[in-house]
């Protein structure tokens, strides 16, 4: 795995929006699209609370990159996100096709965080990225966000202290 410094930065920001989302009320998960030259071109966060399952913040970026980039462009582009994308969000991703993707923990972490928890499992299967879309460039889990991505998970259920 190459992570750079500057997967580092993004992979913050990512951290930052998930906490942003946690503090509202919604599940910890945040992204950020950034073009082949390294800007920003769109971010993001869960968004989910108020019952539309579908607004998780990779799939509002596929969304993003459908209407405001051409095909070149979402090709070039890395998407970071603080979770490995669900099923749904990483087949919008295969289908704008989108580049790179980079996250902080796996949905494998969180499956067995959630497990460990006594947390009921999702009503979606927890598949990798590249199970449902062959051939995408993927890098993660990246080691330095595990616990405070774990603990952002962790402060969803304060029922269960």
């Amino acid at each position: 795995m190459t992570i750079t410094a500057a997967d580092l930065v993004h992979l913050q920001r990512c951290v930052e929006l998930a906490r942003e989302a946690l503090e509202d009320g919604d599940e910890p998960f945040g992204s950020v699209l950034v073009s082949g030259d390294d800007a920003v071109l769109f971010e993001d966060r869960n968004r989910v609370k108020d019952g539309d399952a579908t607004r998780h913040p990779e799939f509002e970026i596929s969304r993003w990159s459908a209407e405001n980039l051409t095909p070149d462009e979402r090709a070039a582009a890395t998407v970071y996100t603080s979770g490995e994308h669900c099923p749904m969000c990483a087949a919008s991703h295969g289908w704008v096709g989108l580049g790179r993707i980079v996250y902080a923990a796996s949905s494998g972490q969180l499956v067995s965080w959630l497990e460990e928890w006594g947390v009921p499992p999702a009503p979606v299967a927890a598949l990798p990225i590249s199970r449902v879309v062959p051939g995408a460039v993927v890098e993660g889990p990246v080691e330095s966000f595990t616990e405070i991505v774990r603990s952002l998970h962790r402060a969803r259920f304060p029922h269960l202290r």
